[in-house]
């Protein structure tokens, strides 16, 4: 009877071995999914940073190109844009897989980590202030207790942080005095205030219209952050501002005015302003202006002017111009044709076409990259022209060349195209007028020809004249806050706040095109303005602009 007891630990020790082998192959199993995971995680991490880094060199190269030959199309800063939102998203998630390969290695011991290779960070810059934080040393030796420690030295590691915005009141006191003698009052003047009886500083005011203007904040975005940071500010007070502001900068406008329309060569051009109306919206337009000279060495400072319209009558454009005499780059808008007319007074205006626009329609039937991600997202790829692409082909043969000269004189410009783009422009002239015989009217290819062929003179004038650019990119640049805040503010709320925004918009892009911050700009202008003499005004422009040096203020 007592055999099955002695046999009875034997089995607890097999099924304690079993258990145990049972245990390690469970352990066992859970080292191999996590060296997999691990090994998946590095490789995930790995091909993260490859893509990461392929979209950093392709941004490169592409900025350099950019810097070495300028704008190689009209759609290259959008998709410069684009890779730069790519590259973003993909060093982002870079940066994440290589955390979770950091964390999954961890939980192995056979699995190498994996690190991301970067470059060497730049210190802080050296304006910025310097907080000091001492960590608390030791009180005793970790190693022997002792106490008779002795400073050796020190290691810095320097983080930057930022201090959200400060708001403070500034007290301008004004003592008075009383004459022991004559028992007379004195006290200093009243400061001038950019607003009469205002209550904002210059620096307010210059972020409030920056903020609107520049960085398509609307004014009711605004005063909601205000109020959370405890400076609640209502939207008809801010909005009192901005008119103020406008009417206080109306002279600086008219001399951006007059410089601009005294250039011997303007670009033109318009885009669309939603208005707000009676229960809906109508389509107002901005019209620009742009002086710019750059292209061909000439050393007067670049400047643009803007307009608002409620339409886009010819009347407008015409109006505008109506003192100018001289070259005028736009595209073909049929509201220009009465300023090309001989007889016009007080001068005629001599039409130069943009062959960026005249490209842009070959290049939609020749976009073999479109066509491409189109088949990748599983739709009907279009039909390339193979007429289109020679077309693109030969017009960009021509921007290769200007390229080349950019920034030259223009009696250099003028000897290279008569050396080099003369024979390619009458080649292009005469292919197309041949392959245009054998289009029938209603082709899209035949309209895009047609489009050039009945401009032939107003496309070929650069030819003889090394001031004409070969497109109308300068007047396009201009416009492209427009287009970005349209997203942001969705209509203007009157005609006259589309009046104003011309207005803010020929302070802001002319400040940018002479590498002015806008808002130091404002602030200083707004600052210096009320006490400026009128027949000084000119020193107060964006390219003749000295900051003033900061006033001293004594604390209270």
């Amino acid at each position: 009877m007592a055999a099955p007891f002695e046999a009875l630990p034997n089995e607890i020790d097999a099924l304690k071995a079993a258990l145990a082998a049972e245990r390690r192959e469970r352990l066992d199993e859970a080292a191999r999914t996590a060296r997999v995971e691990a090994e998946l995680a590095v490789a995930r991490a790995r091909a993260s940073d490859d893509q990461a880094l392929i979209a950093h060199q392709r941004l490169r190269i592409e900025k350099l190109m950019r810097q070495l030959y300028g704008q190689r199309s009209e759609r290259s800063a959008r998709l410069l844009d684009q890779m730069e939102l790519a590259f973003e998203e993909l060093e982002s998630s870079a940066t994440e897989d290589e955390i979770a390969a950091e964390t999954a290695v961890a939980k192995t011991t056979n699995v190498v980590a994996f690190t991301r290779k970067r470059p060497a960070r730049q210190p802080f810059p050296e304006h910025l202030p310097r907080e000091r934080v001492v960590e608390p040393g030791p009180g005793a030796c970790p190693c022997c207790g002792g106490e008779r420690l002795r400073k050796l030295g020190e290691d810095i590691t320097e983080t930057l942080e930022v201090i959200p915005r400060q708001w403070k009141v500034i007290q301008h006191v004004r003592e008075k005095f009383s004459c022991r003698d004559c028992e007379k009052i004195s006290q200093a003047p009243a400061p001038f205030h950019v607003i009469a009886r205002g209550w904002a500083g210059p620096s307010l005011l210059a972020m409030i219209l920056f903020e609107k203007f520049g960085q398509h904040q609307p004014l009711n975005r605004q005063a909601e952050r205000y109020a959370r940071e405890g400076v609640p500010l209502s939207l008809s007070t801010l909005a009192d501002q901005v008119g103020a502001c406008c009417a206080v900068l109306a002279p600086l406008i008219k001399r951006i005015e007059a410089h601009v329309f005294a250039a011997g060569r303007l670009h033109g051009d318009d885009t669309t302003v939603p208005v707000l109306a009676k229960g809906k919206t109508v389509t107002g337009r901005c019209w620009v202006y742009v002086r710019d000279d750059r292209p061909f060495g000439g050393q007067a400072p670049p400047a643009a002017m803007f307009y608002y319209s409620r339409d886009r009558a010819g009347e407008h454009p015409q109006a505008h111009l109506a003192g100018y005499a001289g070259l005028f780059q736009a595209d073909a808008f049929s509201g220009y044709t009465r300023l090309y007319e001989p007889d016009r007074q007080p001068g005629p205006i001599l039409e130069a076409a943009c062959w960026a626009h005249a490209r842009r329609p070959f290049f939609i039937m020749a976009d073999l990259a479109e066509n491409a991600r189109r088949a990748a997202r599983g739709k009907t790829r279009a039909v390339i022209s193979p007429l289109a692409l020679e077309a693109v082909r030969r017009i960009d043969a021509l921007f290769e060349i200007e390229r080349s000269i950019h920034g030259q004189s223009a009696e250099r410009r003028r000897a290279v195209r008569q050396e080099l783009s003369a024979p390619l422009v009458a080649e292009l002239e005469s292919w197309m007028r041949e392959q245009r015989a054998r289009l029938s009217r209603g082709n899209d290819l035949a309209k895009a020809m047609d489009y050039m062929l009945k401009r032939w003179p107003a496309f070929t004038r650069f030819l003889d004249d090394g001031r004409i650019c070969l497109s109308n990119n300068a007047a396009e640049r201009a416009l492209r806050g427009i287009a970005l805040g349209r997203k942001s503010w969705l209509f203007a709320g009157s005609d006259r706040g589309g009046e104003r925004a011309a207005t803010m918009y020929s302070l802001i892009v002319t400040a940018k095109m002479n590498d002015i911050d806008p808002q130091a700009w404002l602030a200083d202008v707004l600052a210096r303005i009320a006490g400026h003499p009128a027949s000084r005004i000119d020193e107060l422009l964006p390219w003749n602009w000295r900051p003033s040096p900061a006033p001293r203020r004594k604390a209270a």
